[in-house]
C-alpha cells in the first residue's frame, strides 16, 4: 500500500483545489476588500468542497497572476493569515501550494501544519514567466532543515505554460526524476489549470514508474474521470467545481457532490477490514 490510502482515507482521493484571490501585492486584488473579501471567498469554497465529498484541500494562490518563480514575502505572509484563518473549519487533509516557489511553499506547509504540497521541484524551463529553473536538492534540505520531513511532496513532473528547456524523452524525464529525486507522487498536468490532462500522458507514467503514486492534474471533469482514474491514483480537481466549469468562479457544492458520486462508482463498494 502506497502513502495515499493512509493519509487521505481512500484509494484513489480526490484533491479538491480552494483557490485564493488575488492577494496583497498582485495585480488583481481587491484592496476594497482587503484580506477580509479574501477569507470570506476561501470560506465559502472550502465549505462547498467539504460538503461535496471531496478527500482534501488543496490550497493554492491561483490568481496571483501573473505568476513569480519567487515569490515576495507578502504572499506567503497572506496565504499563513488565510490558512490560520479558516483552519478551525478543514475537515480533511490539507496542502499549500504557492506558485511558482518550492520554498515559500514548503515554508507555509510548515507554519500552517499542511500534509503535502504540490509545486515545481525538478527542471529547467522555457516558460511564459520566462527561463525558470529549479534546484531540487536545495529544496528537499531546506524541507529537512525546517522541520518538515513528514510533508509530502508532489511533484509536477512539467509545469503547465512550459516545456523543458532542451527537448527531453518524457518517458526518460520520468525515469530519472524518480530515481534522483524520490518525489512522493508526480503530477500530470495539461497546458494551462482546467486544460484536460493526458490519459496516454498518465499511461506512460505509470508504466515507467509504477509504484510511485501519479495524480492527474489538471482538466479532469465529471465525464472523464472514470477513464483518468482508471490509469492514475488519484486528481487533483479545480475548474470542474466551479459554477458552469468556469474558472474565475466560486465552488459550486452540487458540482463537486455530482463529480464525487461518480468517484464513488468507479472506486467501487469497500471492502470492510478482515473480510
Amino acid at each position: 500500500m502506497s502513502w495515499l490510502e493512509p493519509l487521505f482515507g481512500v484509494g484513489r482521493p480526490i484533491i479538491g483545489m480552494c483557490h485564493l484571490p488575488a492577494l496583497p501585492g498582485d495585480p488583481g486584488f481587491d484592496a476594497a476588500k482587503g484580506l477580509p473579501g479574501v477569507m470570506a471567498r476561501v470560506e465559502s469554497d472550502l465549505t462547498a468542497l467539504q460538503e461535496g465529498g471531496v478527500d482534501a484541500i488543496l490550497f493554492s494562490n491561483e490568481f496571483s497572476l501573473p505568476y513569480l518563480t519567487k515569490v515576495h514575502p507578502v504572499t506567503t505572509a497572506s496565504m499563513a493569515r488565510v490558512i490560520g484563518e479558516v483552519l478551525h473549519g478543514v475537515r480533511v487533509p490539507f496542502g499549500v501550494n504557492v506558485l511558482w516557489d518550492a520554498n515559500a511553499s514548503i515554508d507555509l506547509a510548515v507554519a500552517t501544519g499542511a500534509s503535502f504540497v504540490r509545486e515545481i521541484f525538478t527542471g529547467v524551463y522555457a516558460s511564459d514567466f520566462g527561463l525558470w529553473n529549479t534546484n531540487v536538492g536545495e529544496f528537499v534540505r531546506h524541507q529537512h532543515a525546517i522541520g518538515g520531513a513528514h510533508v509530502r511532496l508532489l511533484y509536477n513532473i512539467v509545469p503547465e505554460a512550459a516545456q523543458y528547456l532542451a527537448e527531453r524523452d518524457f518517458a526518460k524525464t520520468v525515469h530519472t526524476t524518480v530515481f534522483n529525486c524520490h518525489p512522493d507522487a508526480l503530477c500530470v498536468s495539461g497546458l494551462t489549470a482546467g486544460a484536460a490532462t493526458s490519459t496516454e500522458a498518465l499511461r506512460i507514467v505509470k508504466e515507467v514508474v509504477p509504484n510511485t503514486p501519479v495524480f492527474a492534474n489538471t482538466g479532469v471533469r465529471l465525464e472523464t474521470v472514470a477513464e483518468q482514474l482508471a490509469v492514475a491514483d488519484g486528481a487533483v480537481v479545480g475548474t470542474a467545481f466551479k459554477y458552469g466549469g468556469v474558472f474565475e468562479n466560486s465552488v459550486d457544492a452540487s458540482r463537486v457532490r455530482a463529480f464525487m458520486d461518480r468517484v464513488i462508482e468507479v472506486r467501487g463498494p469497500a471492502i470492510s477490514e478482515g473480510a
